[in-house]
């Protein structure tokens, strides 16, 4: 039993040494830059009441939910993610603010995965919020945060997908599909199962320009000129507005001199069911989830009663931090240091030494030396720890190990 409690449960793990320090480097990187286009500091509750996050509102599914009661037998959530919460919040606290209002945040979210996904069930977000702005301005700002955020990390090789929930639903307008038929080619399409997709829809009584849009969604995935190939399948009110403001979005992201990460994938559905209009997703290679993603949900804070379209990101940092890993790129989040080694009756020194180092703006251990370890023990064991230099402080001289 005791040997069982050394264990995490499955989904989440231990993050430490230089692994913690490399996170903590990249959460601040990215804070930094958010905070560089003017957004100001929220934090909301670990757990919230479960209709925050319930089905209507768009927000994860009740069966990956971690749900408990409180004492007077509310059902509360651990949050899946974090924007049904500033909503709450931005509605509770500028129900009256018609000006746009910038937030960002840095927390951890819940999602019960299965099991067999092999997927972390704690994750740590960082990202912003823009809300009571509607403009394809404040939708290219977004994106390039995330850009930015990314870059400043020291990630080079990525894609920004964008896509627009308006695409499919205009598309589902104009075959008039039922809701669970719906349902059920969202799901194929967030699975990217096009041949899924092409099968249930030949079977439809849809016009045939429809049916071929459908069919060529695979298909309508990379540059710019996925849109001018989308225009030429099918018309109608919500799909021309939805193809002009990609448009839109794209032109501002060139004068940011970002549109090399840009590709567009009109396929793309979200499983947050709340976003109205961009949807965007961050992706490098040598890791198959997102890295980051985001979108525009112009009616999520009218169900905690504020009218106010928005848009927002996340950075997911467990997945940058994996992929950073295993593509070998540098954090500069470990920082070597150096450690005052010392013999009993010399402490006043030691101390002297490394107060200087730390005035220095050194990393400085200060440890008593053992009996039991020699010399070679320090310095075999330091130098698995990111020390680069020992200073060995006896009565007669100070020795220094550089490692």
């Amino acid at each position: 039993m005791e040997k069982k409690l050394l264990h995490t449960p499955e989904g989440v793990r231990d993050i430490y040494n230089v692994e913690c320090e490399n996170k903590l480097y990249l959460q601040d990187e990215i804070h930094k830059t958010i905070k560089l286009y003017g957004y100001n500091d929220i934090q909301t509750p670990t757990f919230e009441f479960f209709d925050i996050f319930n089905k209507e509102k768009g927000s994860a599914h009740s069966k990956n939910l971690y749900k408990f009661f409180d004492r007077d037998g509310y059902t509360l959530v651990l949050r899946p993610d974090m924007t049904p919460s500033i909503a709450r919040a931005a509605a509770k606290y500028y129900m009256d603010e018609d000006m746009p209002v910038r937030f960002c945040y840095m927390g951890n979210t819940f999602i019960n995965n299965a099991e067999h996904q092999g997927k972390l069930k704690e994750t740590t977000h960082i990202g912003a919020e823009l809300i009571g702005d509607n403009k394809s301005d404040a939708d290219a700002e977004i994106i390039a945060i995330t850009i930015d955020s990314l870059l400043r990390c020291g990630l080079k090789d990525f894609q920004i997908e964008i896509g627009h929930a308006d695409y499919f639903k205009g598309l589902i307008e104009a075959a008039n599909i039922d809701e669970d038929t719906t349902a059920y080619i969202r799901e194929l399409l967030a699975n990217k199962n096009y041949f899924g997709v092409e099968e249930a829809v030949s079977e439809m009584p849809v016009p045939e320009a429809v049916k071929n849009a459908f069919m060529k969604l695979s298909e309508l995935v990379g540059s710019i000129d996925v849109i001018n190939e989308a225009k030429k399948l099918v018309s109608g009110e919500t799909i021309d507005n939805a193809l002009d403001r990609l448009e839109k979005v794209y032109n501002i992201l060139k004068v940011y001199g970002y549109d090399k990460y840009i590709s567009f994938d009109l396929g793309m559905v979200s499983d947050y069911q709340y976003y109205t209009g961009v949807v965007f997703r961050a992706y490098t290679y040598k890791i198959g989830d997102p890295i980051a993603k985001g979108g525009r949900y112009d009616d999520l804070l009218k169900q905690f009663g504020k009218n106010s379209p928005s848009i927002g990101f996340c950075i997911n940092i467990d997945n940058l931090l994996v992929a950073m890993q295993r593509q070998k790129l540098s954090v500069g989040g470990t920082t070597l240091k150096h450690v005052v080694l010392y013999d009993n009756d010399v402490s006043t020194k030691a101390i002297e030494l490394a107060f200087k180092l730390r005035s220095d703006n050194i990393k400085t251990e200060l440890i008593r030396k053992s009996s039991k370890f020699t010399i070679e023990d320090y310095i075999g064991y330091e130098s698995k720890n990111s020390v680069s230099t020992i200073h060995y402080v006896t009565v007669n001289e100070t020795k220094t190990f550089n490692l």
